[in-house]
């Protein structure tokens, strides 16, 4: 019986874990693959154009910085705290080509594609960025009443004592 409870246990935290584990794939050379909160804008540039990467913190889940590289441009990092970086693509870009533009935060790296315009087609200017918002500790501070804490500690101190009684109370009457 005692198995039984064991292993539905087992079973259960591990379908709990690989429900809550963030989607990875490995990659060629090895590294986890996170897809989800890393952009290239635009997605086709001229050669010598200018281009914006992004990352979104609460997608992927990144909190230090990011290392962008490719073979169109010089290594570019986006600092901890921000969301962006603007590079510039080498003049000597092969028109037409695809390049890959990997994501690199902590082990896990993100894969982008990257297209060179070729010819006279129209390349979009990417969009100015605003800066977001710079506030403070907001809700974690503010608001900070120690009568309020105080009546939550004791109400969880006087609901953990009420249970503990109760349950001296009923173990005794188990055993008479």
């Amino acid at each position: 019986m005692r198995a039984i409870r064991v292993a539905s246990a087992a079973l259960l935290g591990a379908a709990a874990l690989a429900l809550t584990a963030p989607a990875a794939v490995a990659s060629d050379d090895g590294h986890y693959v996170m897809s989800e909160g890393y952009r290239v804008l635009p997605s086709t540039v001229a050669a010598g154009g200018q281009v914006t990467l992004l990352v979104d913190r609460e997608v992927s889940g990144c909190k230090g910085s990011v290392t962008v590289t490719s073979a169109v441009f010089d290594a570019v990092t986006v600092p901890r705290g921000s969301t962006s970086a603007v590079t510039l693509v080498d003049r000597d870009a092969r028109p037409g080509a695809v390049y890959r533009v990997t994501f690199t935060c902590g082990g896990l790296s993100a894969v982008k594609e990257l297209t060179v315009a070729a010819g006279h087609e129209p390349v979009p200017t990417p969009f100015p960025l605003p800066h977001g918002v710079r506030a403070g500790e907001g809700g974690t501070v503010a608001g900070f009443d120690l009568r309020q804490i105080g009546l939550g500690a004791a109400l969880i101190v006087g609901s953990v004592g009420t249970a503990y009684h109760l349950a001296r109370r009923r173990g005794g009457a188990d055993t008479a």
